[in-house]
C-alpha cells in the first residue's frame, strides 16, 4: 500500500488540513509540559537550598560551637552535599529550557509558518480548478441556450419557408441564430479541453506535490519531537553521574563520626579541673551542741526570728552564671580547666584582632608607597594617621595578649600542681585528733549547669539568712565555737555581703560546716568572719571540738 498523501489523499485536503494543525498543537502541548518539568526542578532547587541554608550554623552564635562535634561537621558536609544536589537540578532546568524549550518554540514558529504557505498554495490551486470549472459550466449553459434558440429559429423558418411574403431580414435572423450556435458549441468544446487539462494538472501534479510536501513537514515534526524526547531523557542521564556523587558521599559521611573524639570534645568543654568530693562524714548529734548567732549575724541586729534550715538548703549555690559579662576579667570566678579554656580562646582572638591589624598596616604601607612613587594619585601623608592609629592598636592588643597569656600560664601552672597530688582518703575511722577532709568541689547535685562558678549579687538575700540557718536544737550564744580549721586552695574576692574574702593557702577558722548549699562559714579574727564557697577550701575538723563531726 502507497503511502503518499499526494495520491492517496488527493480528496482529503480538509482532513490534511486539521491533521497538520492537531500535530502543531501537539507540539506546544509537549513543549509546555517540559516547560512546567523545568519550573518544578527550579522550584525544588530552590526549596533544597532553602532547607540547607535554614540548617547552616549562624555565624556568632552557640551552633558554630557544636561544629566541634563529628556528628555536626557530617551533619554540615550533607548540607553542603545538599547544595550541590540542589545544583545538578538547577542544571537540569537550564538544560531543558535551552535544548528543547527554546528549540520547539522557534520550530513551532517555522512550522507554522510552512504550513501556512502550503496550505495557502492549495486553497489557490483549487480556487483556480473551481473557477475554471465555473467557466465551463457557464460555456456549457450559453452552448445549451444557442442551441434551444437555433431550434426555434430552425422551425420558424420551417414554417415561413412556404411562405411567399417572408422577407430577406427573416432569413438572415435565423442563419444568424444557427451560426451563434455554432460559436457556443466552438466556445464550450474549448472551454471544455482546458478545464479537462487544468483538472488533470491539479489532481495528478499540484495537489500531490502541495501534499508531499505537508507530508514531509508532517514525517519532520514527527522526527524533531522523537528527538525532542531523546534530549529530555538525555538531560536527566546527565546529571545522574554527579548526584551519583553527591550520594556517595553522603553515604561516606558515616565514616567521619568518631565517638571517642566526641566524647573527648565534651570532656574538654566541661571540665572544671576540681577534683570529686570525699565521703561525707557522720554527723553525731548525740553530743551536746549549743550554737548561737554570732555579732555580725543580720537576723540578730534586726530582731527576725530562725528560719528553719530546710527553708535555706540548697538556695545558695554562689557559682550559677546569672550574668555573663559581670566576671572579672581574667576569669578567676571560672573553675581552673574552663578559666583556661576562656584564657586561651581570648589570646586566640586577639591574635587574630593583631593579625587584622597588620594586614591593614602592611596594605596602608603598600598604598603610600604608591603615592610616593605616583603623586598625582594620592597624598602619601595622608596616609600617616590611619597607620599610627593602627600601630597604637596593635600594641595594646599585644600588651593584652602578654596579659592573658601571664594569666594562662599561672592557671596551667596550678592545674599542673593540682595533677601532682594525691587526695587522701576520707569517711574512715581515725583515732587521731584532727580528722583531714578533702572539700575539694561541690557535691554532684551542687553543680553549675554551665560548668562555671561566679558570685551572684542576687543571692545577698539567701547570704543574710544563712548566718542564723541553725537546727531548733540549738541554743544561741555570743559567738560560735570553732569546729575545725580549712586552708584556702584558690582566691576568693567575697565581693558579696555575707561572703568573706581569702587568699590562696590563707588559713582560717571553721565555726559552721557546709550543710548542704555549698557554703561553709569561716572566721579569720574576732571581727571578721563569713561565708566562703565550700570548693574553694580544704577542711581540717576537730573531732574534740564542741558540735564537731564524730567519725564512726
Amino acid at each position: 500500500m502507497s503511502c503518499r498523501w499526494g495520491t492517496e489523499l488527493w480528496d482529503q485536503f480538509d482532513n490534511l488540513e486539521k491533521h497538520t494543525h492537531w500535530g502543531i498543537e501537539f507540539v506546544e502541548k509537549y513543549t509546555k509540559f517540559v516547560k512546567e518539568r523545568s519550573e518544578i526542578e527550579i522550584s525544588y532547587a530552590k526549596q533544597i537550598r532553602n532547607l540547607s541554608k535554614k540548617y547552616q550554623p549562624k555565624k556568632n552564635s552557640r551552633e558554630e560551637d557544636e561544629y566541634k562535634y563529628t556528628s555536626c561537621r557530617a551533619f554540615l558536609m550533607t548540607l553542603n552535599e545538599l547544595n550541590d544536589y540542589a545544583g545538578q537540578h538547577e542544571v537540569m532546568a537550564e538544560d531543558l529550557t535551552t535544548h528543547i524549550i527554546c528549540e520547539l518554540t522557534r520550530y513551532i514558529q517555522e512550522l507554522k509558518a510552512e504550513r501556512k504557505s502550503h496550505f495557502h498554495d492549495g486553497r489557490r490551486a483549487q480556487q483556480h480548478i473551481e473557477n475554471s470549472w465555473k467557466q465551463l459550466e457557464s460555456s456549457k449553459r450559453r452552448f445549451e441556450r444557442d442551441c434551444k434558440e437555433a431550434d426555434r429559429a430552425q422551425q420558424y423558418f420551417d414554417k415561413i419557408d412556404a411562405d411567399i411574403n417572408v422577407t430577406k431580414a427573416d432569413v438572415e435572423k435565423a442563419q444568424m441564430k444557427h451560426q451563434v450556435a455554432e460559436d457556443s458549441k466552438n466556445e464550450y468544446l474549448t472551454f471544455l479541453q482546458k478545464f479537462n487539462k487544468e483538472q488533470n494538472a491539479h489532481y495528478h501534479t499540484l495537489i500531490p506535490h502541495i501534499f508531499q510536501k505537508l507530508q514531509e513537514m508532517e514525517e519532520k515534526r514527527i522526527e524533531r519531537v522523537g528527538e525532542s524526547m531523546k534530549t529530555y531523557a538525555e538531560v536527566d542521564r546527565k546529571v545522574l553521574p554527579i548526584v551519583g556523587k553527591c550520594l556517595d558521599a553522603e553515604m561516606h559521611l558515616v565514616n567521619i563520626h568518631n565517638i571517642l573524639s566526641d566524647t573527648k570534645h565534651v570532656v574538654e568543654s566541661y571540665k572544671s579541673g576540681f577534683e570529686p568530693p570525699g565521703d561525707v562524714e557522720v554527723e553525731d548529734y548525740s553530743l551536746s551542741m549549743r550554737r548561737t548567732v554570732s555579732e555580725s549575724s543580720y537576723l540578730n541586729s534586726q530582731g527576725e526570728s530562725k528560719p528553719s534550715r530546710s527553708n535555706s538548703r540548697g538556695k545558695l549555690w554562689p557559682f550559677i552564671k546569672r550574668n555573663k559579662g559581670s566576671g572579672p576579667e581574667d576569669c578567676s570566678h571560672l573553675p581552673p580547666e574552663q578559666r583556661r579554656k576562656k584564657l586561651q580562646a581570648k589570646i586566640n582572638d586577639i591574635n587574630k584582632e593583631i593579625q587584622k591589624e597588620m594586614d591593614q598596616r602592611d596594605a596602608l604601607s603598600k598604598m603610600k608607597d604608591v603615592y610616593i612613587k605616583n603623586p598625582h594619585m594620592g597624598d602619601a601623608n595622608s596616609v600617616d594617621p590611619r597607620l599610627e592609629e593602627i600601630c597604637q592598636n596593635t600594641d595594646k592588643l599585644q600588651l593584652d595578649a602578654r596579659k592573658y597569656e601571664a594569666w594562662l600560664v599561672e592557671v596551667e601552672t596550678r592545674l599542673a600542681e593540682k595533677s601532682d597530688k594525691h587526695r587522701p582518703p576520707s569517711g574512715l575511722y581515725n583515732s587521731q585528733t584532727t580528722t583531714t577532709v578533702n572539700n575539694n568541689c561541690a557535691h554532684v547535685n551542687r553543680e553549675s549547669p554551665d560548668g562555671s562558678y561566679t558570685e551572684d549579687h542576687s543571692t545577698e538575700h539567701h547570704l543574710k539568712s544563712r548566718s542564723t540557718d541553725f537546727d531548733d536544737d540549738f541554743d544561741y550564744e555570743d559567738t560560735l565555737p570553732t569546729i575545725g580549721t580549712c586552708k584556702s586552695l584558690y582566691p576568693f574576692e567575697g565581693q558579696n555581703e555575707g561572703t568573706i574574702s581569702m587568699t590562696e593557702g590563707e588559713l582560717l577558722y571553721v565555726i559552721e560546716e557546709d550543710k548542704g548549699d555549698g557554703w561553709t562559714r569561716v572566721r579569720r579574727n574576732e571581727d571578721e568572719e563569713g561565708y566562703v564557697p565550700t570548693s574553694y577550701i580544704k577542711v581540717f575538723f576537730d573531732t574534740n571540738a564542741k558540735g564537731a563531726m564524730t567519725y564512726i
